[in-house]
């Protein structure tokens, strides 16, 4: 009965072996899960602060967008007005031509 006592014994050492090696790799793996979840965490708190920074980006281009599209048209509508006076500068330019060329043809008004 000895033996039989002394292959349970080694029986027991060996499943509390098992046991104590189960734990270890238990608390090694909950210290892996504390990890993943404290830089998921951290991850988390990165994206939205990106997705912030983000949002106030698109708003701060938009608004210069529309600053950019609003001088456009400013600029358009200037260039036409511009062009409008350079055709009257020129249209105003030939008539005063003609009236000094009529003018020096007159009789009344020889140039010497």
């Amino acid at each position: 009965m000895t033996q039989q006592g002394a292959v349970l014994q080694g029986y027991n050492n060996e499943l509390v072996k098992c046991i104590e090696d189960l734990c270890m790799q238990k608390e090694e793996l909950n210290k892996q899960i504390q990890q993943a979840e404290e830089e998921k965490s951290k991850l988390q708190h990165e994206i939205q602060v990106l997705s912030e920074q983000l949002e106030c980006v698109c708003e701060n281009l938009a608004h210069k967008v529309a600053s950019r599209n609003e001088l456009d048209k400013i600029l358009a509508e200037t260039e036409a007005a511009y062009m409008k006076i350079l055709d009257s500068s020129r249209t105003l330019l030939n008539v005063l031509k003609k009236e000094v060329g009529s003018l020096k043809h007159s009789p009344d008004l020889k140039m010497n």
